[in-house]
């Protein structure tokens, strides 16, 4: 255990250096976030009626998990880089523990996603957004979401050690992710979905843990002023048309769980074959 704890924070160090030295993963780990904080908030803004107040407090939550979400294919993307260029032929010849490299490319893919929350937060309170459940909700909330990204981030592991080309790693998962990101509570109400869709969302994980950081942010009502007329009352209500919503921390930490009891293993398994060939 002492050697896996040594040599996965090794590999968090490298990675953390790679990013320091390639500026422009940090320049578009930052900017990204920005644009969508702020293309989302004043374009559908604009069309959610009022000055955009309300629909800007609403989409937060919902820019923050897409983005974890997204930012999960970074792991996909440097697993299956280093496949590529021979990195791990490199790994294979060191006294190293064999799951450090999966452990420490998953935990510097979290540091990305909190420098990411911290710039979109930022973005956000400048345009209007509040934390209007005290410093322990908004916690709570970012704590959920920085979970869930670790959980997709061993999914992207195994994807990049699948296909061993990046680029397919990108259309791979934009074809599974950008439907489960938007087919979901995290741009509009759930309930203002068409029926077949509204179900979907509402058993969808991405919509629970929108929900969930909405909720702890105390956001669940920020559309009541904003176009819709709904309360948080009614958001409530509406929001429990599902088990899935109406307890939204519980069903995606078991979402977590299920992802990272499944995959951890794959991934492994699937690192060790690649080692041997």
């Amino acid at each position: 255990m002492s050697a896996l704890v040594s040599d996965s924070l090794t590999i968090v160090r490298r990675n953390l250096i790679k990013i320091k030295r390639v500026p422009d993963l940090l320049v578009f780990t930052t900017m990204q976030p920005i644009m969508f904080v702020l293309l989302f908030g004043f374009v559908f803004g604009s069309i959610a009626g009022g000055d955009g107040a309300g629909y800007r407090e609403f989409m937060m939550a919902g820019i923050f998990a897409q983005t974890v979400v997204f930012g999960g294919t970074f792991t996909g993307f440097g697993m299956a880089e280093d496949m590529q260029k021979g990195v791990i032929d490199r790994f294979r010849t060191l006294p190293m523990h064999p799951s450090a490299v999966l452990v420490g490319r998953t935990l510097s893919d979290v540091v990305n996603n909190v420098i990411s929350l911290v710039v979109m937060a930022l973005t956000g309170l400048l345009i209007g957004w509040r934390l209007r459940d005290g410093v322990v909700g908004a916690v709570i909330g970012l704590l959920i979401l920085l979970l869930f990204a670790y959980a997709v981030s061993w999914i992207m592991a195994w994807v990049g050690l699948k296909v061993r080309t990046p680029e397919v790693v990108g259309n791979a998962s934009f074809l599974v992710i950008f439907p489960l990101t938007f087919i979901a509570n995290t741009f509009v109400p759930s309930e203002n979905l068409p029926s077949v869709l509204r179900t979907f969302a509402g058993w969808n994980p991405v919509s629970t843990l929108t929900h969930a950081a909405r909720d702890n942010f105390g956001n669940l009502g920020a559309l009541g002023g904003g176009g819709t007329g709904m309360s948080e009352e009614s958001v409530r209500s509406a929001a429990e048309y599902t088990w899935a919503l109406e307890n939204a921390e519980i069903y995606t930490l078991v979402w977590v769980a299920i992802i990272l009891v499944i995959f951890v293993p794959l991934s492994t398994r699937e690192y060790k074959r690649a080692m041997t060939k």
